[in-house]
């Protein structure tokens, strides 16, 4: 993999002409000036031309070698005016052997572009915005070749980087009169909510290191000392976010950093980077190469959690190169800032002023990312996977982020500015208000009471329980344990998470699903299987009975862990009854194998099934006979059941959980488990929504397990709620002769005109 970015892909001739151009001089112009002369002079051409768009739309000659200077920053023309005007408004390169007789030639005698026959325009684009036309013209009529005409649009590229953050750098003083590059207009995007909440504020650019320009070391011993310097420079930063009042003052599990401490100190990684050093490169080259090779790993990864994983390793070499170059790694940020980034890792984020920073916003990332963990944690609003935006924002913009809804407004009108805020009080005031139902009980109108649960994964999960007032840990995923680690986790490492998420809750229940792993969820430390459908493949449960050992070794840890206690523990995908019995037997051996050793036992054992197939939905009524509970996945049994992948947003809205099938193979379940006197439950993105939430107990789900931030605004909803008289109104609407495509209005207004919150 080549260690320079893809636009070192022109002559390095060229290149370097241009680099030598930009370099040593603050004037935009002259910046420019040294542009179509390094360009000129690089492609042997008579002329080269930048054109630039002011505010009002027009095309102005900007810089120029080869035509009448005089000409500069007054010859003008609009998209579609001209040959110039005809490249900006198609976008699209335009390469003529003679350029005066073609239809669209428009003469400009000001120019002095009489002797010049051939010509080569292309745009000047960012973002999929035009910023202007770059134009080279010779005497002689010919046409100029592809790569010509692929390398004036590479050069294209990095001026409209340069001239775009010129602007962003210096603001007014460093813009041309006139001349209007920057987005100035109100936009709105919409991306994933990651970590709810709303902010209003000012944006600020993550700006990840420049990738070296020297690669090669002119003195190998000295690019060792350099790479040792700042191996060692690394692990102290680290070690301080471990063990210094940052991990404390953010209150983050010191799970997620000491697993990025243990990045830091990779025999592995260090190794790699020595080796390249050691082959002639800089320090700087060297990190980049590794950076490389990650990158190619990443790419074959789809899992987020791995993604994540190697996420932090690209954090680690963003912050050695900023060692290497001498750059703080505390950047200044205003009050109220709006962090925006292509990707962020969680020690890049912690370099942030908590104090002053608002809200983030990621053209990628996804919701199990290390980030998203600790700005949930944080209670920092996130919204991720916000295609374009960088290309959209620039430093300073106001911004509104709804990571309710996962909008976000760049230099917004005034009316939304005062919307917002409007939102943002009634908020403060809803939370004030959800503070003071912490500690009371969700109990409907009618008298039915309804235990709100929190879904867990991480230590960082625990103090959500006293904050939100939760009645215990609905879900734990235990598999978060095994993404972070290069090594199978020890017995007595589950053992020890395990036990603290069980004293944390005291006298609540926790509820701890087995591994839920495989297909495209892989390990580090086990070779994938490659399948075409992983979400429907060699997954979860299947693999702990394919493979008991794993199996049995975790539950082994979960049994040591309840010693004494209630222990509750769920087995998840599964399809038929037949694995239930399996799983529940290799539960029943270890429970026995603790006997036989003479090891306390839990105090109490319930081993449930998380019901996510529509297979097992119908076999509900059997699987009672096996199961102490039955835990409904509602993501998962509504992606099954409407055959629509809920991380594909091409396809995740074409059902709706309040459709009249969804309501019904639920109302099936809850009715099913009743009937057998098996406690039910709901956990997914719909026990967490109050409209979602007062139908589930209308139907008879009477736990429901949810993220922190959604317990408040449940139990607010459900304490208003009559629950028979909602059940009254859902249940003919969901026969098989019900024509509705979705109750959703019908329960909204249901609930607007009896007072209930949603």
């Amino acid at each position: 993999m080549s260690l320079t970015p893809d636009i070192v892909t022109t002559p390095p001739k060229l290149m370097r002409a241009i680099r030598a151009a930009m370099a040593g001089t603050e004037s935009v112009q002259v910046r420019l000036d040294d542009f179509v002369s390094a360009i000129s002079s690089s492609m042997r051409v008579n002329v080269a031309s930048i054109y630039l768009l002011r505010k009002g739309d027009e095309l102005e000659l900007s810089a120029t070698k080869g035509l009448k200077r005089s000409a500069v920053h007054k010859t003008r023309m609009k998209p579609g005016e001209g040959l110039v005007g005809h490249v900006a408004l198609t976008a699209r390169p335009l390469n003529l052997a003679d350029a005066p007789s073609h239809p669209l030639f428009s003469y400009r005698p000001e120019t002095g572009e009489d002797p010049y026959k051939s010509f080569l325009g292309v745009p000047i684009l960012r973002g999929g915005r035009t910023l202007g036309v770059l134009v080279v013209q010779s005497k002689e009529d010919r046409i100029f070749s592809e790569d010509e005409v692929e390398d004036l649009l590479t050069v294209a590229m990095v001026l409209a980087e340069i001239i775009v953050d010129d602007e962003r750098i210096g603001g007014k003083k460093a813009a041309l009169k006139g001349i209007q590059l920057t987005q100035i207009k109100p936009e709105s995007l919409t991306g994933k909510a990651f970590s709810p909440g709303l902010a209003r504020g000012h944006a600020v650019l993550h700006r990840p290191p420049v990738a070296p320009a020297n690669l090669l070391a002119e003195n190998i011993a000295q690019e060792e000392i350099r790479l040792e310097d700042a191996i060692a420079e690394l692990r102290r930063h680290v070690d301080a976010m471990v063990s210094g009042e940052i991990a404390a003052l953010t209150r983050a599990s010191k799970e997620i950093y000491e697993a990025y401490r243990t990045f830091a100190y990779d025999r592995k990684w260090v190794g790699r980077l020595r080796e390249a050093v050691h082959s002639g490169l800089t320090a700087e080259a060297a990190v980049e190469r590794v950076r490389n090779e990650h990158r190619a790993r990443l790419m074959k990864v789809r899992d987020p959690y791995l993604r994540a994983r190697l996420h932090d390793l690209e954090d680690l070499a963003n912050r050695m190169l900023r060692l290497l170059a001498g750059e703080s790694t505390t950047p200044e940020i205003p009050d109220d800032a709006i962090l925006f980034a292509r990707e962020l890792g969680p020690a890049e984020l912690l370099d942030y002023d908590r104090k002053k920073l608002a809200g983030l916003v990621l053209e990628e990332g996804s919701a199990s990312s290390h980030t998203a963990i600790i700005a949930r944690a944080l209670g920092l609003p996130l919204i991720g996977r916000v295609s374009g935006v960088l290309d959209r924002i620039e430093t300073g913009d106001d911004v509104l982020v709804d990571a309710e809804d996962g909008n976000i407004h760049l230099r917004p009108l005034e009316s939304q500015v005062s919307g917002f805020q409007l939102r943002l009080n009634i908020r403060g005031e809803m939370s004030r208000a959800y503070d003071q139902l912490r500690f009371k009980k969700a109990v409907t109108r009618d008298g039915i009471e309804v235990d709100l649960m929190l879904n867990a994964g991480l230590l960082v999960d625990l103090p959500q329980l006293d904050l939100a007032g939760a009645d215990g840990i609905g879900l734990f995923r235990t598999e978060f344990q095994f993404m972070v680690s290069d090594f199978m986790p020890r017995l007595e490492q589950q053992t020890d998470l395990y036990r603290k998420a069980i004293l944390a809750a005291g006298d609540r229940p926790v509820t701890f699903r087995t591994l839920d792993l495989g297909g495209d969820k892989i390990l580090p430390y086990i070779d994938p299987v490659p399948e075409e459908n992983p979400a429907i493949g060699w997954r979860a449960i299947r693999i702990g009975l394919d493979r008991p050992g794993l199996m049995r070794y975790q539950l082994r840890a979960l049994v040591a862990a309840g010693a004494g206690r209630h222990l509750r523990v769920m087995f998840p995908m599964v399809t038929t009854v037949e694995e239930m019995v399996a799983s529940r037997a290799l539960f029943d051996r270890e429970i026995e194998r603790a006997k036989t050793l003479g090891r306390e036992l839990p105090a109490k054992v319930e081993v449930g099934v998380m019901l996510e197939t529509p297979s097992l939905a119908w076999q509900v009524i059997s699987v009672c006979d096996h199961a102490d509970f039955v835990s409904v996945g509602a993501n998962d049994l509504m992606q099954f059941f409407f055959a629509a992948d809920r991380d594909n947003a091409r396809v995740s809205d074409r059902y709706d959980p309040l459709s009249p099938p969804a309501l019904s193979i639920l109302s099936f379940i809850a009715e099913n488990c009743r009937q057998n006197n098996t406690p039910v439950s709901v956990c997914g993105e719909i026990a967490g929504r109050p409209l979602e939430a007062a139908c589930l107990v209308a139907l008879g789900f009477h736990t429901l397990s949810m993220s922190a931030t959604g317990i408040g605004p449940v139990k607010s909803t459900l304490m208003a709620l009559n629950a028979a008289e909602l059940r009254e109104l859902i249940l003919p609407n969901i026969k098989v002769t019900s024509r509705l495509s979705s109750l959703r209005e019908t329960v909204r207004n249901y609930c607007i005109d009896n007072g209930v919150p949603v």
